[in-house]
C-alpha cells in the first residue's frame, strides 16, 4: 500500500468543516453554547517572520476530525462524554479574517469577536495563530469590571517590551497583559531552556509579582503548587501555547524546546483550575502545522480543546 489509509472512516468520522463536527456559529447572531471555538490566524506578527502559523486552527479541526463521529464516546479524560446530558454543547464560529498590513484592525476584530462572545454567556477558546493573540483577547475582558488571574502555560515567559521594534507582539504578551488594571495576577508554568527572555525581563516580572513555576519543577514537584497558587476569588483566563508540551507531544511548534509538560500535566492544570475558579476565556496559540510530525501534534492540542471544551460545559452546568 502507497497510500496512507483513511483511518478516520475507521471511527465513523464524517466530512465536518467545524471542530469536532459541532454546530457552526456566526459571530453578527445569537449564539446558545456553553464555549466557542474560534479560529484566530494572526494578530500582530514581526515583519521578519509574517502570519507564519496562519494555518494553525484549520489543522487543529484536521486533527479533530476522527472524532466527528464520536462525541457521544466516555471519554476517560472527563469521566464520561463530552457534552454529557443537561449541559450546552461547543460551537465553531470559523475563522476571523486578518490583515497581513493592519495590526491594529486585526486586534480590534479579536476584541470584538470575544466581547460578542462573553455577552452571550459562553466562553471564548482561541485558536491560533502566533501567540499574539492573547493580547487584544485580555483587552476585551476589561469590559466586564472584573478582575482576573492569568494561568500561562507556556515554555517562554513573554515579558520584552518591544522586539524588532514592536510592542504588540508574541514575546510581549505577558508584559502588556501586566499593564492592564484588570489583571490582578499572572502565573506562568512550563518555562525551560534558552528562551526569549533577556535577563532584564525576568526581573520585571519578578519586580510585578508574576509567579513562576518551571517545566523542571512541574517534573519533580507536580502541578498541585501551581493549583495552589490560583486565587479563588478571580475568573481564570488560560493562555496556552502549545510550545508548553514536550516537542514528542506537540512538534507543530515553532518554539520547540526538550523537556516539556506532558499531556495530563497539562489537562490537569485546565481541570484542576477548573474546579478552583471560573475560566472565563482561553486560547490556545503558536501552533504550526507545517513543522507537525505524522499529525501528532494537531492529535495532541486537539484532544485538549476537545477536553476543555467539556470542563467548560460542565463548569457552566455546575
Amino acid at each position: 500500500m502507497t497510500q496512507k489509509a483513511n483511518l478516520a472512516a475507521l471511527f465513523g468520522a464524517t466530512d465536518a468543516s467545524t471542530f469536532l463536527g459541532l454546530a457552526a456559529a456566526s459571530l453578527t447572531d445569537y449564539i446558545a453554547a456553553s464555549s466557542v471555538f474560534l479560529g484566530v490566524p494572526c494578530a500582530t506578527p514581526y515583519a521578519a517572520v509574517g502570519a507564519y502559523a496562519a494555518n494553525g486552527p484549520a489543522s487543529i479541526r484536521k486533527g479533530g476530525a476522527s472524532l466527528t463521529a464520536n462525541l457521544d464516546r466516555y471519554n476517560f479524560d472527563l469521566g464520561g462524554p463530552v457534552f454529557p446530558n443537561g449541559v450546552r454543547a461547543a460551537c465553531d464560529a470559523g475563522d476571523l479574517s486578518w490583515s497581513d498590513e493592519d495590526f491594529a484592525a486585526n486586534r480590534a476584530q479579536i476584541s470584538n469577536a470575544v466581547k460578542h462572545i462573553i455577552a452571550h454567556k459562553a466562553v471564548p477558546i482561541l485558536v491560533g495563530g502566533d501567540d499574539s493573540i492573547p493580547i487584544p483577547m485580555l483587552a476585551a475582558l476589561a469590559e466586564t469590571t472584573k478582575r482576573y488571574t492569568i494561568l500561562q502555560i507556556d515554555a517562554h515567559i513573554d515579558w520584552r517590551d518591544t522586539h524588532m521594534g514592536e510592542d504588540m507582539g508574541l514575546s510581549s504578551t505577558m508584559r502588556r497583559a501586566s499593564e492592564m488594571p484588570h489583571i490582578d495576577t499572572i502565573i506562568q508554568v512550563g518555562a525551560r531552556g534558552i528562551g526569549s527572555a533577556h535577563p532584564d525581563d525576568m526581573a520585571a516580572a519578578c519586580a510585578w509579582g508574576a509567579q513562576f513555576f518551571p517545566a523542571e519543577q512541574i517534573m519533580s514537584d507536580g502541578i498541585a503548587p501551581v493549583l495552589n497558587a490560583i486565587p479563588p476569588d478571580q475568573e481564570l483566563v488560560i493562555c496556552f501555547d502549545i510550545d508548553a508540551l514536550d516537542p514528542s507531544l506537540a512538534p507543530n511548534t515553532i518554539g520547540r524546546a526538550p523537556g516539556g509538560l506532558m499531556y495530563h500535566h497539562a489537562l490537569g492544570l485546565i481541570k484542576g483550575a477548573a474546579a478552583k475558579t471560573r475560566i472565563a476565556s482561553m486560547d490556545f496559540a503558536e501552533i504550526l502545522p507545517e513543522a507537525d510530525i505524522d499529525g501528532i501534534g494537531a492529535l495532541t492540542v486537539s484532544r485538549l480543546i476537545a477536553a476543555s471544551m467539556g470542563i467548560l460545559a460542565r463548569q457552566e452546568a455546575a
